[in-house]
């Protein structure tokens, strides 16, 4: 017998504002029955565990324990710069001149998370 990750919880200060930018970033829907003002929020995607977002009084103080690693249907920087304009910010840019790495992100409530090299990066660093 094994157990199936229902969701990865993020706790915030407002869960329906954090989980529209999440939505944005992943293009998957909220939840249907989210409206502003609601304590917990869902991100659907179209498999996998849902993001799952719950209201708490205080904010983020430390690093996460535990945080998302994006990997972009575009390139790393294409998906960095667009995820920056969504309100993103950058903590920490990992980012090696032979293509590597990868760049530290935070969203608008400073959970960080990493945008790793796409598909198309790899490939085009392989000799």
């Amino acid at each position: 017998m094994v157990s199936v990750v229902q969701n990865v919880a993020i706790d915030c200060v407002d869960a329906y504002e954090l989980a529209r930018f999440w939505s944005a970033v992943t293009g998957r829907p909220l939840d249907p029955d989210d409206k502003p003002g609601v304590r917990e929020a869902a991100v659907l995607p179209a498999e996998g565990p849902a993001l799952y977002f719950n209201q708490v009084p205080e904010p983020k103080t430390i690093k996460n324990r535990i945080h998302l690693c994006l990997r972009p249907e575009t390139t790393r920087e294409q998906e960095v710069e667009r995820l920056l304009g969504l309100g993103a910010t950058l903590v920490a840019d990992l980012r090696n001149p032979d293509g590597s790495g990868w760049a530290v992100l935070a969203d608008p409530e400073g959970n960080e998370f990493c945008v790793l090299r796409s598909e198309s990066d790899h490939a085009a660093t392989k000799s």
